[in-house]
């Protein structure tokens, strides 16, 4: 299945002064999303003002990065704030604060990756992974893995028993432990696309009326 035509996104990126941190944006930008970035040092109201002036549809974007969700500047306040139709969209540190913001634990890994190419079984029917069969590879660079509350979040997919993605049951969040923006990610660059029609439809309902 090819994927559908892409819809034009404006987003807000908050970069956590990760290593990819400008390649995820560029990821971006090449399918000619509309792209506002700015470091994790922006007050989070001021993040909020920005979204609430972009016009639909948006999507918040949070990085990856060095340090713990608590230690991300105003990451974990803008995803506890962030109006609820918004769709939010987080990369290693980036999912790591979205389940940390949403009461989840994060905690050691008990496997320390950097750089490791490693075989991941996805939830083939979440949209996030749509034509991607039930398994990928993907590059890992974390030493932390985040537990979301299960009442709360799906995990949509998994390597050996840590959680490498998790959707939000009833909100439009969406994190991944690894990097799409890899090149130890083939099929990375179908996960930004899929990410991107989903934010599109998302924040589209909302303007239609979502119940």
């Amino acid at each position: 299945m090819s994927p559908r035509p892409q819809s034009k996104v404006n987003v807000l990126f908050i970069d956590n002064r990760g290593s990819f941190a400008a390649n995820l944006v560029d990821e971006f930008a090449k399918r000619e999303c509309h792209t506002a970035v700015h470091r994790n040092d922006i007050p989070a109201a001021e993040a909020l003002r920005i979204l609430d002036d972009m016009p639909k549809p948006r999507l918040l974007v949070i990085s990856s990065g060095p340090g713990t969700p608590q230690t991300a500047g105003c990451s974990l306040a803008l995803v506890q704030c962030v109006p609820a139709e918004v769709p939010v969209f987080g990369v290693c540190l980036g999912h790591q604060v979205i389940v940390a913001a949403m009461g989840g634990t994060v905690t050691r890994s008990p496997v320390i990756a950097h750089g490791k190419a490693s075989r991941i079984a996805v939830n083939a029917s979440a949209p996030f992974f749509q034509g991607l069969g039930g398994e990928i590879t993907a590059g890992r660079y974390h030493s932390l893995v985040a537990y979301p509350d299960e009442r709360l979040f799906e995990i949509a997919a998994r390597c050996d028993d840590i959680p490498m993605a998790v959707t939000h049951r009833v909100r439009p969040m969406f994190g991944v432990q690894f990097h799409p923006e890899s090149i130890l990610t083939p099929q990375g660059g179908r996960i930004i696309e899929n990410v991107i029609s989903w934010a599109a439809d998302m924040d589209a309902e909302d303007v239609r009326g979502r119940p």
